[in-house]
């Protein structure tokens, strides 16, 4: 196949692994960029020298391109967005901040840069720092959709910007890669889909829920991270959901992530309480909800883990490798192909 981004980023398929926290990591970066498409490496939960190592772990284990992600909300991120940038990771991809200092930097050294967006403000400033690309997440998604469906987001960032648009949300199968070709996108991001294959590290716990639940099983607030966030629909959840913040909760967590952060406790403190309230009460979500996304992946715990699915865990039946996916969504794209044109034939 070629798009636009086959192109940009030199893989043969345009299917991305979108970045999640305590499931994108090197092995699965390593074995969707084998396959064909781009793996990105998520740095969240690391240090600068835990980034390092991972983009190290990641090069022993394919000659292929692959990416890696900074959420420059998050503690720590312009730190591992500067090992990125040290290690010239071949595509960055940042959220949630302002990264024209990493598109600089990264086209020094002949990197790449994607955006995650949300709406069309964002994607035409991503594309005045001079980005690469945006991702385009939909409603649909895992995580942090907003209220625009990928069916109506993707068409219009397409209009909106000159840069090519990747499709997140709602896209597992050759169906979601055709229609989003429709729609004008170059390629697709996936996270949902791929977090229940073989060389996932996703608890077999949650796995086999993610096979076992519908399109509706799903739950949608901003009272879980304090993003609209989209997530599992288990018990856990529901209740995470209806209490809310909880700051007792939060202070020990965020002790939990300095130390993961190699940052002083009373250094991350201070400064989350002289950011502003606004801004702190956003940490203390994250901080929550970071504890909640790792309980469920790691240990698989359903009762006080959450994690972030998408509305395509309903289309989810089974746990391929990630190589036999990526084939099995090539093959079906064009069967999808075939019909469209007997249709206008």
């Amino acid at each position: 196949m070629k798009t636009r981004i086959t192109e940009l980023f030199g893989i043969k398929y345009p299917i991305i692994l979108s970045g999640m926290s305590w499931i994108s990591v090197p092995k699965m970066v390593a074995a969707v960029s084998n396959a064909g498409g781009l793996g990105i490496l998520a740095t969240g939960p690391f240090n600068a020298e835990q980034t390092r190592q991972a983009i190290k772990d990641i090069r022993s284990l394919t000659d292929k391109p692959f990416g890696a992600n900074a959420t420059l909300l998050f503690p720590g991120a312009a730190e591992n967005a500067k090992a990125l940038l040290e290690e010239k990771v071949p595509v960055i991809n940042f959220a949630l901040g302002k990264g024209d200092w990493i598109v600089k930097q990264a086209h020094a050294y002949g990197g790449k840069v994607i955006a995650t967006v949300v709406n069309a403000r964002h994607a035409k400033r991503a594309q005045d720092y001079g980005a690469d690309g945006v991702i385009a997440t939909g409603h649909e998604a895992a995580a942090h959709g907003e209220h625009v469906t990928s069916l109506i987001l993707v068409p219009s960032l397409v209009d909106a910007v000159k840069i090519p648009v990747i499709a997140a949300g709602g896209f597992g199968d050759g169906r979601g890669l055709a229609a989003a070709l429709a729609l004008g996108a170059e390629g697709i991001a996936m996270g949902t889909r791929f977090m229940t294959t073989k060389e996932s590290p996703l608890h077999d716990v949650y796995k086999k829920l993610s096979i076992e639940k519908d399109v509706e099983d799903t739950l949608y607030s901003d009272r879980f991270d304090g993003l609209l966030c989209r997530v599992m629909k288990t018990d856990a959840a529901a209740k995470a959901i209806k209490r809310g913040l909880n700051l007792p909760a939060a202070f020990f967590n965020a002790q939990e992530i300095a130390k993961q952060l190699k940052l002083p406790f009373y250094k991350l403190f201070v400064g989350v309480l002289m950011s502003g309230w606004k801004n702190a009460r956003q940490l203390a979500f994250m901080a929550n909800g970071f504890k909640a996304i790792r309980t469920a992946t790691e240990d698989g715990d359903l009762k006080q883990g959450v994690l972030p699915v998408g509305q395509i865990t309903g289309l989810i039946h089974d746990e391929p490798t990630v190589a036999e996916l990526m084939e099995r969504i090539v093959a079906q794209a064009k069967q999808q192909q075939q019909k469209l044109n007997a249709h206008f034939s």
